[in-house]
């Protein structure tokens, strides 16, 4: 029951209004990433920092959530800090993070809203819409259940139609 409280406050802590959402950074190689060229899938975009406890805490959660669902799911994960370029290498290197990371000056307000506190979270759907908000670690699990119930409840308001030729009689 613990979980499921948990979860259900998860991406409920502010709400987000659904709009489309686009940023491009660069990654750590220097080519630029935007948004919006993962059109198609969920991305998870994750505010961070290296210095941050709750931030590396679920860094394994999140290379474990983009390893399996590579055809679904996209992390990204923008380094909310100044800091040396060698040195963020050298950390994703030595953390393993296979996700793209990319790398930004902290600001009160992003491109995709507010990053108040460092984790912060944002879930974009397939249509490049935000639909979710997390400040606070986040975990595989639960983004995996926030996005299938997304889905299921997308899914149940997709509209009806009927078949050609069909009259509804």
């Amino acid at each position: 029951m613990r979980s499921l409280i948990f979860i259900m406050a998860l991406f409920v802590t502010l709400p987000v209004v659904a709009e489309k959402a686009d940023f491009t950074l660069q990654d750590l190689d220097g080519k630029s990433v935007s948004l919006s060229d993962y059109r198609g899938k969920w991305v998870i975009v994750n505010y961070w920092a290296t210095w941050c406890p709750p931030c590396l805490e679920e860094i394994p959660d999140l290379v474990d959530l983009y390893e399996e669902n590579r055809d679904t799911i996209v992390v990204l994960g923008v380094a909310f800090e100044e800091v040396n370029e060698e040195y963020l290498k050298e950390f994703v290197d030595s953390h393993m993070i296979s996700y793209p990371i990319m790398n930004t000056e902290p600001v009160p307000v992003t491109e995709l809203g507010p990053v108040l506190g460092l984790p912060t979270s944002y879930i974009i759907s397939p249509d490049g819409e935000r639909v979710a908000r997390q400040e606070g670690p986040v975990t595989r699990e639960a983004i995996e259940k926030y996005i299938a119930r997304k889905q299921r409840v997308d899914a149940s308001m997709e509209p009806v139609t009927q078949a050609p030729g069909n009259s509804g009689q």
